[in-house]
C-alpha cells in the first residue's frame, strides 16, 4: 500500500514565490499526497494565488501566528500522512518524481526517515544554481560543527514526529537545527541518505537574508547543541563556512 505523504507549506506574504511552489507539488507524479498550506494572514496577493490552487490543497488555514515554527506546528497537528515533510513557499521539488522516489524508500517499514541533497538558486532564475547543499558527509558527530542535512529534504514517519514533539517556537531561525539534533540523538532509528537532489531552495531565506541573520543563526545553533547535550562553541560552528564556500565554487 502506498504511504500517504503529507507536505506542509507555510506562507506569509509569499506572492512572489508561492505559485511556483504550488505548481511543483501539483506536478508530482506520485498521487497520494496531502498538501497542507498554513498561511499567517498574508496581506499581499498570496491568498488570491492560493485560492487558484485550492483544488490541490488538502488542508488550508489563514490566521495570525507566532512565526514560521508556530505555523509548522499547526501543520503537524492536522497532518494525516504516514510520512511528513516540509516544502517552504520559496522552494520547489527538483523534478516531478521526487515524492515518488521518497515514497519508494518508505516501502521498507524499517525506514524511519530519509534525507537527500538540495541546491540553492538565484532569485533571478531557478535555473541559475549557485550552491550544491550536499548531505552526503553528514553524521550526528558533525552536529557539533554546525552541520545538518538539508532540512527541506528531510521526511520522517508521522510516528517519529509524534514521539519528538513540536518545533520550539522560542527559536527565531534555528528551530529546525534543534529538531535535527533531537532526531539524530535518538536511539534506535534508521534514517537513510538518498544521494539525489530533491529540493531547489531560493537564496535569501530567513537564515541567509543578511549578516545579522547569519550571526543569530549561529548563536542559535550553539544554543541548540548545548540544550541537546552536544559540546560545541561558536568557533567550532563557524569553521563550517570554508567548506560551504567550496560547495559554491565547485558546482
Amino acid at each position: 500500500m502506498n504511504p500517504l505523504i503529507s507536505i506542509i507549506t507555510v506562507t506569509f506574504n509569499s506572492e512572489k514565490t508561492v505559485e511556483r511552489t504550488l505548481q511543483s507539488v501539483a506536478a508530482q507524479t506520485y498521487r497520494d499526497i496531502e498538501h497542507i498550506v498554513i498561511d499567517g494572514a498574508s496581506t499581499d496577493g498570496t491568498l488570491s494565488i492560493l485560492d487558484k490552487y485550492r483544488q490541490g490543497i488538502s488542508y488550508f488555514s489563514s490566521e495570525a501566528d507566532a512565526g514560521m515554527y508556530d505555523a509548522i506546528n499547526k501543520g503537524l497537528r492536522v497532518a494525516k500522512g504516514d510520512v511528513i515533510g516540509l516544502l517552504h513557499s520559496d522552494d520547489l521539488f527538483a523534478h516531478d518524481a521526487v515524492v515518488a522516489d521518497i515514497a519508494e524508500q518508505f516501502a521498507d517499514r524499517q525506514v524511519d526517515g530519509i534525507y537527500g541533497d538540495a541546491v540553492f538558486f538565484s532569485p533571478v532564475s531557478e535555473q541559475k544554481i549557485v550552491r550544491l547543499y550536499s548531505s552526503a558527509k553528514f553524521s550526528s558527530a558533525r552536529l557539533a560543527w554546525g552541520w545538518m542535512p538539508a532540512h527541506p529534504t528531510l521526511y520522517l514517519r508521522s510516528e517519529l514526529y509524534k514521539e519528538l514533539g513540536e518545533f520550539k517556537t522560542d527559536y527565531a531561525i534555528a528551530a529546525d537545527y534543534d529538531y535535527v539534533c533531537r532526531i539524530f540523538l535518538r536511539d534506535r532509528f534508521r534514517i537513510l541518505y538518498m544521494p539525489k537532489v530533491l529540493v531547489k531552495m531560493q537564496t535569501g531565506g530567513i537564515s541567509t537574508r543578511n549578516w545579522r541573520a547569519t550571526i543569530r543563526l549561529n548563536q542559535e545553533v550553539v544554543r541548540a547543541c548545548r540544550e541537546n547535550g552536544i559540546r560545541t562553541n561558536i568557533l567550532k560552528v563557524l569553521s563550517k563556512y570554508p567548506e560551504k564556500l567550496v560547495e559554491m565554487l565547485f558546482l
